[in-house]
């Protein structure tokens, strides 16, 4: 099939990944592109995963907006709105068998559903009111869902999920996390440094627990590192900087704990089945998804760092051939890889049923033919 995957804007899909959703989208095309299908990435134009890119936008837009001050800003809302409205009619005019949507846009499912566009959209997040009703116009035969949890199904469609919303869970290539038959007696943190992720509370469980620490991920938000991270640092606690690949599943492999702090209603949880795949259990805080995902490989405890620090020095204690066959069990990257093939193949079967136009329109989306020099 030729299938166009959109990514979300706001960082690049490139080695190193910025968070979950960027390793995803890359790891996507890539293992598309391994099946036989012919890949084309929509996202920022500085992304690389070594086939096509169409920009959507020239750069990702954190660079030049970031994130924390300019979020639902006029100024972030408007360049997105025109970014996207620009990149619809090329889809359209694209030819493509299946359009895989892993933006955070409300355009996209709303425009599949008008234009009779075979399209899956992935939710990896949260659900927030402007996508989610997005996601509600837009549902349609030809129009499908994926989110990665039976948690997050339950918060996106609290009343019901419409049909064609399935749940399909992340996958990682095992072979990229080796297994690790034994651990150093330490623990692992890896993501993003920024507040809604925690690594300050692991921080202040890892001393509690007396046991070494050593942070790895971006910095993304300045502020919070030099005011509640640096400080907690010291004492077998360390920062080790933004690793990629092989080093990275190396470090982690090298532990015997990772310590994974969502702060937020977390959806899934990718860096805790990168750990498990080497063999890493996990003590994680409780909060959305967390015990659905990990399962028997980890111990659980609410944000409170006494209550943290015994679920890490338990967690230590689970036989490191238990994470890695729950990834094999449930998390690979080819079972992902062949439900969203079947996901795919569903909304191609779905153009042949006939719906009355949608109840919202043309609003707020552009045609689906081209302005002259669009493509």
């Amino acid at each position: 099939m030729r299938i166009a995957v959109i990514g979300h804007v706001r960082f690049p899909v490139a080695r190193p990944f910025m968070g979950g959703m960027e390793a995803h989208c890359w790891h996507l095309c890539r293992g598309l592109r391994a099946r036989g299908h012919a890949v084309t990435l929509f996202a920022a134009g500085d992304s690389d995963w070594g086939g096509p890119v169409e920009p959507i936008l020239p750069e990702h837009y954190d660079r030049s907006y970031p994130w924390h001050r300019y979020n639902g800003t006029p100024e972030l809302t408007g360049l997105l709105d025109e970014a996207f409205a620009a990149l619809l009619p090329r889809l359209a005019a694209g030819g493509y068998d299946v359009i895989h949507n892993n933006a955070l846009h409300r355009f996209p499912p709303r425009f599949a559903r008008r234009e009779r566009l075979p399209m899956l959209t992935s939710l990896h997040v949260p659900p927030f009111d402007v996508l989610q009703r997005a996601a509600t116009d837009g549902a349609a035969p030809w129009s499908r869902f994926t989110v990665c949890s039976h948690r997050q199904k339950r918060a996106w469609w609290p009343e019901g999920a419409p049909e064609g919303a399935e749940v399909v869970p992340n996958g990682i290539d095992p072979a990229a996390w080796p297994w690790a038959g034994q651990g150093n007696g330490e623990a692992v943190w890896l993501g993003r440094i920024t507040p809604n992720k925690g690594p300050h509370l692991a921080l202040e469980a890892a001393r509690r627990a007396g046991i070494a620490l050593t942070l790895y991920g971006t910095i993304e938000k300045r502020d919070y590192y030099e005011q509640k991270v640096r400080p907690l640092l010291g004492g077998g606690l360390r920062y080790g900087g933004h690793l990629e690949g092989a080093a990275l599943a190396a470090a982690v492999g090298r532990a015997s704990v990772l310590v994974f702090t969502p702060l937020w209603d977390e959806p899934f949880g990718l860096v805790a089945i990168e750990a498990m795949a080497c063999g890493v259990p996990v003590a994680a805080v409780e909060n959305g998804a967390v015990r659905e995902v990990i399962g028997e490989a980890g111990r659980f405890a609410p944000a409170d760092p006494d209550a943290l620090a015994a679920a890490i020095l338990a967690a230590r204690d689970i036989p490191r051939g238990i994470p890695r066959a729950r990834v094999a069990r449930h998390f690979t990257l080819e079972r992902m890889l062949e439900r969203y093939e079947a996901c795919y193949a569903a909304a191609r079967r779905g153009l042949s049923c006939h719906m009355p136009p949608p109840v919202y329109g043309t609003r707020a989306l552009p045609s689906a033919q081209p302005a002259s020099g669009a493509l």
